[in-house]
């Protein structure tokens, strides 16, 4: 391969190893991830999306696809890493309630675009997350408990196939690419625009706590006692915290789709717990959804674990809220249920989600030996929870050296989909971050 090949075959920008500005270019935003590719395309537009996959078919080579490079694994070895970035339309349709976003649209712009009108799309917790690479791993949202997974609001995707050709994906059109693509994960085609529903947020209530560590299981068991009763509406996020060279700490974060009052009732529980460091609880803007966890926005080095909790007993919580979390900087558990749990006609593969409870155990990955002596807690923890932990993950969750497997409860539906891409990339030119013939 030669840059002026590639080069030739597209109007964005080719850059390959040795040029200036490729190092950076190939980087995920998770930076403890090394890709290896053979060459990095900043696609200009559709077309360009097209002309790469026609280029790696012809060439006997693979595509994968990455606006940001959050769900990035490191399957990438020799392949080709299509940046989508500059494909950022954006168009809201408050009457139908829909939106349509080019593959590199950030959730961020969404909020920012539909909050005005009173609206939300069924964002995560990241303002800088790419809205495709989310949505076609499920998407588990604020809001999922009221309204699913935001894979089941697409409506209709653009696509690149991978004999190198443009087509729009509808239910209608074509049902079994459509179902694959509704949280299966990218490897059936380069998706370059989604549209999909919006829902109403006339109010939103939320923000975080904090206390100091010594009120871990008070705050944990006031986690329980609001879980056990909340509405649709509410979602309760449990975080313990462990900075580098600061003392441990507890908190919460929480989002109601409803109005201050009623949400201040819903909570009124934690009123109760003393010693409270910050209360961030307030109405807040759509476009402000990010900061009710203000999660970094930067690149960084990071490792990462999720499990999917069936319940949690006086056991489960000991191992939960007892011994220190370090090396680990934070332990999460997000309360599912809700819509995440119901059986829907003509959902994709994501769901339903029927564990109650999701578990997500973050550490700094500076160098080897911080990452494997974070990723030996991140085991150690999962082993002592056994039984309690269910052994699937969602797709958006999966990490480095998991399979995308793991994400489905059902062995039909990873069937069904293997089936889709032997039919769809016999030669397997699309290689999404998690492979499902891996």
């Amino acid at each position: 391969m030669t840059t002026n090949d590639l080069t030739s075959a597209v109007d964005g920008h080719v850059l390959l190893p040795g040029d200036d500005g490729f190092e950076q270019a190939s980087k995920a935003w998770n930076l403890a991830i090394d890709q290896r590719v053979a060459a990095v395309v900043e696609a200009a537009g559709a077309g360009d999306v097209a002309a790469t996959v026609a280029y790696a078919r012809r060439s006997g080579l693979a595509v994968a696809a990455q606006p940001t490079g959050h769900g990035a694994s490191g399957d990438t070895d020799g392949v080709i890493l299509l940046r989508t970035g500059r494909l950022d339309e954006l168009h809201v349709n408050p009457e139908e309630r829909t939106a349509r976003v080019g593959a590199g649209v950030q959730w961020g712009r969404v909020l920012a675009a539909a909050g005005p009108h009173g609206l939300t799309g069924l964002a995560g917790s990241n303002p800088v997350v790419g809205v495709t690479g989310y949505t076609l791993g499920g998407g588990v949202s604020w809001f999922g408990r009221k309204h699913g997974f935001a894979a089941d609001s697409v409506r209709a995707f653009d696509v690149v196939t991978a004999d190198g050709e443009q087509a729009r994906v509808t239910a209608d059109a074509d049902p079994d690419l459509f179902w694959a693509l509704r949280g299966g994960g990218g490897d059936f085609a380069l998706v370059t625009a989604i549209e999909f529903d919006l829902y109403p947020a006339p109010s939103l209530y939320g923000g975080s706590l904090m206390w100091p560590g010594h009120r871990t299981r008070e705050v944990f068991d006031a986690f329980l006692e609001i879980t056990a009763e909340a509405p649709d509406e509410l979602s309760v996020w449990f975080n313990r915290m462990q900075f580098p060279q600061a003392p441990p700490m507890v908190g919460l974060a929480v989002a109601f789709l409803g109005e201050e009052a009623e949400g201040r009732a819903l909570l009124a529980r934690l009123d109760k717990i003393g010693d409270v460091i910050a209360d961030k609880r307030g109405p807040v803007a759509v476009a402000n959804l990010g900061d009710i966890t203000a999660e970094p926005t930067d690149p960084a080095p990071s490792r990462s674990r999720t499990e999917l909790l069936t319940r949690l007993d006086d056991a489960a919580i000991e191992v939960l809220t007892g011994p220190p979390i370090e090396p680990l900087v934070g332990l999460q558990i997000r309360h599912l249920g809700g819509a995440l749990a119901a059986s829907r006609p003509g959902a994709g593969p994501s769901g339903p989600m029927t564990e109650p409870y999701m578990l997500y155990l973050l550490g700094l990955a500076l160098n080897p030996e911080m990452s494997a002596t974070v990723g030996a807690k991140q085991a150690g923890l999962a082993e002592e929870l056994g039984a309690w932990a269910s052994g699937r993950k969602p797709y958006t969750m999966l990490t480095r050296g998991e399979r995308a497997a793991a994400a489905f409860a059902e062995e039909t539906t990873i069937a069904r989909l293997r089936e889709i891409k032997r039919a769809r990339d016999p030669q397997g030119v699309l290689r999404a971050n998690f492979p499902v013939l891996a």
